[in-house]
């Protein structure tokens, strides 16, 4: 019993690590704004009467309107982008009872309401929870995974991407998600418009202002990757401790990432924000200093220690 305690005071402390990591977002987004205003107006040209923090406060209203515009876009039709980017389709009862029956008794096990099951042929192993609340929660599993796990190891994953939903882990790597999608398109479009802009044909004052501001939103797209890895690194250790305890079996789930860890690419899934919902998610192997970055930058922690910690579990 002090086990179980013990896993969920820390969910409820990484939930509070949490909000605060995702209310990092939009301030982030006005800093980005006002060190734009702040280095393209030196005071020398600007004139005693030009005050950088009014003209920074007069565009706050704007700046957090756009930022909620894209943010109410995003969260409305948030499920068919996923679905699109991942290929997936509905799994019904009918189709899979073995998955259903599942889900269900897992579900049955701690009071759930039953989420929707997809499937994404691939003969990759992996799976994901995504959603935002009881209408929208769904449990994507790839025909891989299905079809070469045992119960009980297909019991283990399940019982993980269930916990992220539990947890509303996915509600907050969601919300997270779209706050990195506005610094990567901002940054994308100043690339491509200094790249193909015409920057010849442009004053050096405009080019000047340009290259700022892409420094400016290519720091703050790092930065805010930062956040949402921070976010889904500690989670992960959260839904295996939560899955084992679902289960009584820990060791099922270990098992179930030592088959996944040797066939987790899912070819057909190309979108970098799909990709990191997965079960398993790394970066290619590399050495060095490129070691120490993609470790940095790094969406889950290393399968291998989550194994061995299932397995002391």
């Amino acid at each position: 019993m002090s086990k179980y305690v013990g896993i969920h005071t820390q969910i409820r402390r990484n939930n509070t690590r949490s909000v605060l990591l995702l209310l990092g977002f939009p301030l982030l987004v006005l800093a980005a704004v006002y060190a734009f205003l702040y280095l393209t107006t030196p005071q020398y040209e600007a004139g005693p009467a030009y005050d950088v923090n009014e003209v920074f406060i007069q565009t706050i209203p704007g700046v957090l309107i756009a930022v909620a515009i894209w943010f109410g876009i995003a969260f409305l039709f948030h499920s068919k982008m996923i679905n699109g980017a991942a290929g997936s389709k509905s799994l019904e009862r009918k189709d899979n009872m073995r998955v259903y029956n599942l889900v269900e008794n897992l579900c049955m096990s701690k009071g759930m309401r039953m989420p929707k099951v997809n499937v994404i042929e691939d003969p990759a192993l992996n799976a994901f929870a995504s959603g935002i609340n009881e209408k929208t929660y769904t449990v994507t599993l790839t025909r891989g995974i299905i079809e070469k796990l045992n119960d009980e190891e297909l019991e283990g994953v399940i019982a993980h991407e269930l916990m992220h939903i539990r947890n509303k882990d996915v509600r907050l790597l969601i919300v997270s998600v779209i706050f990195v999608g506005i610094f990567s398109f901002v940054a994308q479009i100043l690339f491509r418009s200094m790249i193909y802009g015409g920057g010849r044909r442009r004053e050096s004052k405009d080019n000047r202002a340009l290259l700022i501001a892409m420094v400016i939103a290519f720091v703050a797209f790092l930065l805010s990757m930062l956040f949402r890895f921070a976010i889904s690194r500690k989670r992960e250790y959260m839904a295996d401790s939560g899955a084992a305890e679902m289960t009584k079996n820990p060791r099922a789930l270990a098992s179930a990432l030592r088959k996944i860890s040797g066939n987790y690419r899912v070819a057909t899934v190309k979108s970098d924000d799909v990709a990191e919902m997965f079960i398993e998610n790394r970066p290619d192997k590399s050495s060095g200093m490129m070691s120490m970055i993609t470790g940095l930058f790094a969406t889950h922690p290393p399968i291998e220690k989550r194994i061995k910690i299932l397995e002391q579990f």
